[in-house]
């Protein structure tokens, strides 16, 4: 499976952040109160308009927020945007919940190199601006949040260029207080459009029976980005939810870049007006990011619907479904299969070899999986569905997930393919028999859910196994099933060798362009791009990757990896595919997500999973495992040669069943 390298550090402006990666807000000296009212816009300090922000903040929704359309003194902010294009490097950054560029934490401005600070006079006044007692008590005024620090300042400079998105959240971490967000988007003369999208969306909450405010699946309130446009919020544990609308390409292929200064206004530090002690470690127990660690399941949607295998007779007595899982198949299981999955995947040499893998690695993939005469018309419905309106729920709460899914029925005529799979197939005693063999252990349970994630639209965040998963106290492992259905390409990043071959298509393609009359040997250059999106993908692909470390402040939903270095914690990468099998070994320790959407995918990611409770591992199996990766080269050169020997092929027993030539056999 691919692997795809991703930053390390978390985003600032409204995106979660955490003591590894994100904008540290750093103690600085107060700024000195001396022409600050020059820098902001003129009147903006008037009793009657700061009556009308005031007005503004105390009846908007969803939550109190306000939007100032012109804040900042016109030269300076276009100053402030002309230091940061000449001066100032910026770093793509991708995670579960975010992509985007951005540079480093500005809040330590006072601090930089004497050269370097020369360069940035605008950048450093607008800071200084921004947290000076003035501004300050003005924000104070206009939503009624109480005292902020002017000491802890707390800023970055983000751009979103298409494809890049920020996820909903609520901002809760540490000492915030107030988010904010100031644009440098678009200009007086050519604004920017709604339609290019980067708005800021705000999320109502719901009352659940037990009081818990849950945000609901879609955005109420729309704030579009403008040029020297400020946004700002207090920030309320499970309240203050939003996220920011992803970037669109353009359709004429010229440059789009969302570009604002944003970050946080803290509560009072150690030493200032207001500090109470103890505030900030309170806060920092309602953080939204830990509680997804910790808080419960009950308001997610699905709720799993897991059935156990073993049934319960009319005296109470547990019966197995089928005491025969360790037998051969019958006559009549094989012509059950037989009528959704390819006829190789059913003989004893293919699944003594998917075992012997499964055993090694404790996950394997296999392409082709359903045999071709239920797959065409299962792809067909699929096609005719890609994109439209449907009637299947949606998954909340969008701060952990949002997709629409469809789970098992008590099925009857006029099924589609996609609810016989769910309905039918999954659930049967033959498919379970047929994965015990695959895999060699024993399924005590099952959870199985078919889902579509819509493009522009859908994602899961990074969390670990859910309370009520099929893994038990006992046994904190399970079995996890995906069967990719997702009949669209270019899901996948191009490996290098590709991308060079593009490139040079495009070159020849490209030649006798751009050249003088005058000159034909002249050559105009091609503009370097400001911000890189060579690493840029559709999203859409399911990663699995290891927790870093049991502590319960970490934000589960940030994956970290080391920039040009190897992958942090990334086990593999699963990415859309059509009619490919991966079954995989999940423990507590490995976390898993699905990448939001791009709204420039050609189609929707469709799939069916399933979770599987199993039998705990006898003692000793894991040592045996390891054992045998340390049995030498020898034995994996021997692996190696009867994979390309093509024993997993399935050509000489495939006229037995079907005549399907198309089948790929199994990959690794």
């Amino acid at each position: 499976m691919a692997k795809r390298k991703h930053s390390s550090s978390q985003a600032s402006s409204s995106a979660p952040s955490k003591k590894k990666g994100k904008p540290t807000a750093s103690p600085t000296k107060a700024p000195i109160e001396n022409d600050i009212e020059s820098s902001f816009r003129p009147g903006l300090f008037e009793k009657d308009v700061l009556k009308e922000y005031n007005t503004q903040y105390r009846d908007s929704g969803p939550y109190p927020h306000a939007v100032i359309p012109t804040l900042i003194s016109s030269p300076l902010l276009h100053s402030v945007k002309n230091e940061i294009l000449t001066h100032l490097s910026f770093t793509a950054k991708e995670t579960d919940i975010y992509r985007l560029h951005q540079t480093g934490d500005l809040a330590n401005l006072s601090g930089l190199p004497q050269e370097l600070a020369a360069k940035l006079p605008s950048l450093r006044r607008l800071r200084d601006a921004l947290y000076s007692q003035k501004f300050r008590d003005y924000v104070c005024a206009v939503s009624g949040c109480g005292p902020l620090s002017g000491t802890k300042t707390d800023m970055a400079i983000n751009v979103y260029t298409p494809g890049c998105h920020l996820l909903t959240h609520d901002d809760v971490i540490g000492s915030r207080r107030v988010s904010y967000i100031l644009y440098l988007c678009g200009s007086e003369d050519e604004p920017w459009r709604p339609e290019w999208g980067g708005a800021l969306r705000l999320y109502p909450t719901e009352l659940a029976d037990d009081g818990t405010k849950v945000p609901t699946a879609e955005w109420s309130r729309v704030c579009p980005p403008a040029w020297n446009q400020l946004a700002f919020f207090k920030v309320v544990p499970g309240e203050s939810f939003h996220d920011v609308e992803e970037v669109y390409d353009p359709e004429d292929g010229t440059e789009r870049t969302r570009m604002a200064i944003s970050g946080w206004f803290h509560i009072p530090q150690r030493g200032e007006d207001g500090f109470i002690e103890g505030l900030e470690e309170e806060l920092g127990k309602k953080s939204s990011l830990a509680s997804l660690q910790t808080k419960s399941d009950c308001y997610d949607r699905p709720q799993p619907q897991v059935v156990s295998y073993k049934q319960v007779d009319k005296k109470g007595k547990g019966k197995e479904e089928d005491e025969d899982d360790d037998d051969a198949f019958s006559p009549e299981e094989i012509d059950f299969l037989l009528k959704y999955i390819h006829p190789t995947f059913l003989t004893p040499a293919t699944l003594e070899q998917l075992a012997e893998q499964f055993a090694g690695d404790s996950a394997i993939q296999i392409s082709s999986f359903l045999r071709n005469t239920f797959e065409k018309p299962l792809r067909e419905y699929i096609e005719s569905n890609d994109g439209k309106p449907s009637t299947w729920p949606v998954a909340v709460p969008p701060h952990k997930q949002k997709y629409l899914y469809l789970q098992s029925s008590s099925g009857g005529k006029g099924m589609t393919p996609l609810e016989e799979l769910v309905t039918v197939l999954l659930p049967s005693p033959q498919f379970k028999k047929l994965i015990q063999h695959a895999t060699g252990l024993k399924l005590t349970s099952r959870n199985i859910l078919a889902r579509r994630f819509r493009r522009g639209m859908d994602y899961t965040l990074a969390t670990g196994l859910s309370s009520s998963s099929p893994a038990t106290e006992d046994n904190p492992m399970q079995l996890e099933l995906t069967l990719n259905l997702t009949p669209t390409t270019g899901w996948e990043s191009p490996n290098p060798e590709e991308e060079e071959g593009m490139k040079k298509k495009e070159k020849k393609k490209a030649k006798g362009k751009g050249k003088s009359r005058l000159n034909p040997d002249f050559v105009r250059e091609e503009k370097e791009k400001r911000f890189d999106d060579s690493a840029r993908t559709l999203g859409g692909y399911e990663m699995y990757m290891a927790a870093e470390d049991d502590d319960p402040t970490n934000d589960p939903a940030v994956y970290k990896a080391g920039g040009d270095e190897e992958e942090d914690g990334v086990l593999f990468v699963n990415y859309p595919g059509w009619n490919s099998l991966s079954l995989a070994l999940r423990d507590q320790g490995v976390l898993k997500f699905v990448k939001y959407v791009s709204a420039s995918a050609k189609g929707d990611r469709w799939d069916l999973v399933g979770e599987f409770g199993m039998e705990k591992l006898e003692d000793g199996e894991s040592d045996e495992e390891d054992d045998d990766e340390e049995g030498g080269e020898d034995e994996e050169d021997e692996e190696d040669d009867e994979d390309e020997d093509g024993d997993t092929s399935g050509s000489e027993d495939d006229g037995e069943y079907d005549n399907e030539p198309e089948w790929k056999g199994c990959s690794p």
